[in-house]
C-alpha cells in the first residue's frame, strides 16, 4: 500500500515510465461582487430583472440610458469603491412619474445668469439683457436636458420642457423615489436672476413602487455579496427576506450563496426609529437613515450607493482583515450635507438611530463621514435583546470564514472515504481528528488574517463527530470567536494640581 495519493495515475503499470500528475494545492482567495438596483429608462438596451456586468460609466450609459437612477447609482459606487465588481440590474417602471414646475417670472432688463440646481447639479444660463420670460423658459429647459459634468459624469434624472414661461420638469422613472427631489435657486450666487425670478413648484406627486419579485429570482444563487437596492417599502423588504433567508433563501446550509441588501429610508429621525423599531428582525438587510430634509441635494439612492460602496472596499477585504475594521469618518465621495445643519444628526439621535437597527452618518467640517453601519437584527428567537448580528462587519466576517472553510475542506477531505482511524496513512481516507485538524489550522489562518480570533479556545471547544445514523456523515460544532471593530474609546482623564 502507498501512502501517496494519486488523481489519475493508475496503480499496476508495467511498461518503464516517468509520469508526473499535475493537480492544485489550493489557494483560497474570495470573491466579491456588488449588484445595484435601480431603474433604467427606455435609452437603455438592458432588459429588466437580469443583472448584467457594468464594464464603465460609458458602458452604463449605453444598458441603463444616460439619465437613469441605475447609471446615478452606478457613478457613484465606482467613484467610492473604484476596485469592486459592479453589475446593475433594473427593476420594472411602475406608477406614476413626478412632475415640477418652473416658472419663471419677472426678468431684470439688464439680464445676468440664472442658477438652479436640480439633484444637486447646478445648472446655469447666461440672461441676455432684455431676454423674456418665455426666451428664459426655453433657454433654461435646454440646458437641463443637455447637462454634463465632464468632471463628475453627472447627469439628471429628469427631462424638460418649455412652455411660454414655465419649465416643467418630469422625473427619468414612476414612483415615490423622486418625491423629495431637490430643485433650488441658491441666493448666496452673486447675480442669480433665479433667486427672485424661479417660482419651484411640484405638479404631478410620485406614485408606486417596483415589484422586485422577478429581479431577486434572477439573482439566483450567483456571487453577490452586497445588494444596494433603493427600495424600502415593506413589500420589497420581504421579498429580500425571503431572497436571503436561513431557512431556504441565499443563507440556508442547502445554498449557502450569502450576499447582503442595504437599502435607505428617508424620513424624520424619529420616525426613522419607530421605523426601525417595527421592523422585522433580520440580519441580511441594513438600512441607512436619510434625515428627511427640504434641503438635501443628494438623493435617496445617491446617499445609498456612495454610503455603501465605500463601506464594501473593506467588508469584502478579509484577506488583510479590512474586513473587521471600524469605518467611522470615512469620507463619502459624490454626497452633500443639507444645507441646514440641523438636519445634520448629534450624537445622542445618532445613538438612538444605531439602537433602532438604523445605519448613521454624520459630517465633519461640512463633509458626510460613515458613522456606523448595523444590521437590522436586534433580538433573537424568543424576543431577547440579542447583539450578535448587530455590526454589518459580523455578516462580512462570517461569509468570509465560512468560504474558506468550504475551500480548506474541499481541497483536504473532497473526495474522500471516512472512517474513525486510519492506522496505515491510507492517503484515500479521512477520520474525524484529520477534519478537526483542517479546521483548526484554517481558524488559526483566519486570525492571522484578522477574521477571528482566540485560536486556542477554538481549538478546545470544536468538536467532530462521526453522525449515529448515518455513518457517510461527519457532524461538526465549530463555535468562531470574531474580530469586532473598535468604536468606542472611553477614558476617564482626572485633573491634578500636582501629582
Amino acid at each position: 500500500m502507498t501512502t501517496v495519493p494519486f488523481n489519475q495515475i493508475s496503480g499496476g503499470i508495467v511498461a518503464p515510465i516517468f509520469a508526473f500528475e499535475v493537480n492544485s494545492g489550493g489557494t483560497f482567495e474570495a470573491e466579491s461582487r456588488i449588484v445595484l438596483v435601480g431603474h433604467k429608462t427606455s435609452a437603455g438596451a438592458m432588459s429588466t430583472d437580469t443583472p448584467v456586468f457594468a464594464a464603465s460609466q460609458e458602458a452604463v450609459d449605453a444598458l441603463a440610458g444616460p439619465t437613469s437612477i441605475l447609471r446615478d447609482m452606478y457613478r457613484r459606487a465606482r467613484a467610492n469603491a473604484p476596485a469592486e465588481e459592479i453589475w446593475i440590474a433594473a427593476a420594472p417602471d411602475l406608477g406614476t412619474a413626478q412632475t415640477w414646475t418652473l416658472t419663471v417670472g419677472t426678468i431684470p432688463a439688464a439680464g445676468g445668469i440664472g442658477v438652479v440646481d436640480i439633484a444637486g447639479e447646478r445648472v446655469q444660463i447666461a440672461i441676455a439683457a432684455g431676454a423674456t420670460a418665455s426666451t428664459v423658459a426655453t433657454d433654461l429647459a435646454a440646458a437641463v436636458n443637455a447637462h454634463y459634468d465632464e468632471l463628475t459624469k453627472a447627469t439628471l434624472p429628469v427631462t424638460a420642457t418649455a412652455a411660454t414661461n414655465v419649465v416643467t420638469l418630469t422625473a427619468a422613472h414612476k414612483g415615490t423615489i423622486f418625491a423629495d427631489l431637490d430643485i433650488w435657486a441658491d441666493p448666496s450666487v452673486t447675480g442669480n436672476v433665479f433667486a427672485s425670478a424661479l417660482t419651484i413648484a411640484a405638479a404631478t406627486a410620485g406614485a408606486g413602487t417596483p415589484d422586485l419579485s422577478t429581479l431577486f429570482a434572477a439573482l439566483g444563487d450567483d456571487e453577490w455579496t452586497t445588494i444596494i437596492c433603493p427600495f424600502s417599502d415593506d413589500t420589497n423588504l420581504q421579498r429580500a427576506r425571503d431572497l436571503l433567508g436561513d431557512v431556504s433563501g441565499r443563507w440556508s446550509w442547502s445554498r449557502q450563496s450569502y450576499g447582503h441588501l442595504w437599502t435607505v429610508k428617508t424620513d424624520t429621525a424619529a420616525a426613522l426609529i419607530t421605523w426601525g423599531e417595527s421592523l422585522a428582525d433580520d440580519r441580511h438587510v441594513a438600512g441607512v437613515g436619510r434625515i428627511a430634509s427640504s434641503d438635501d441635494a443628494t438623493p435617496a439612492w445617491g446617499w445609498l450607493a456612495s454610503y455603501v460602496a465605500l463601506q464594501v472596499g473593506w467588508l469584502h477585504d478579509g484577506a488583510s482583515g479590512n474586513v473587521s475594521r471600524n469605518q467611522t469618518g470615512r469620507a463619502l465621495v459624490y454626497v452633500k450635507a443639507p444645507r441646514s445643519r440641523s438636519k445634520w444628526p448629534s450624537h445622542a439621535t445618532r445613538n438612538a438611530l444605531l439602537k433602532a437597527r438604523i445605519s448613521t452618518w454624520s459630517v465633519i467640517n461640512g463633509v458626510v463621514v460613515v458613522d456606523k453601519a448595523v444590521t437590522m437584527s436586534k433580538k433573537n428567537a424568543l424576543g431577547q435583546t440579542d447583539t450578535t448580528f448587530r455590526d454589518v462587519q459580523a455578516l462580512y466576517q462570517l461569509v468570509y470564514a465560512l468560504k474558506f472553510f468550504r475551500f480548506r475542506l474541499s481541497v483536504e477531505h473532497g473526495q474522500k472515504a471516512i472512517a474513525s482511524t486510519n492506522p496505515g496513512g491510507n492517503a484515500a481516507i479521512s477520520t474525524p481528528n484529520d477534519i478537526r485538524a483542517t479546521f483548526v489550522h484554517a481558524y488559526g489562518a483566519l486570525v492571522t488574517r484578522g477574521v477571528l480570533e482566540d485560536l486556542d479556545a477554538f481549538a478546545a471547544a470544536i468538536r467532530v463527530e462521526r453522525d449515529a445514523d448515518a455513518s457517510n456523515r461527519v457532524n461538526v460544532l465549530a463555535p468562531l470567536d470574531r474580530v469586532n471593530p473598535l468604536d468606542v474609546i472611553a477614558a476617564n482623564a482626572v485633573l491634578y494640581s500636582q501629582f
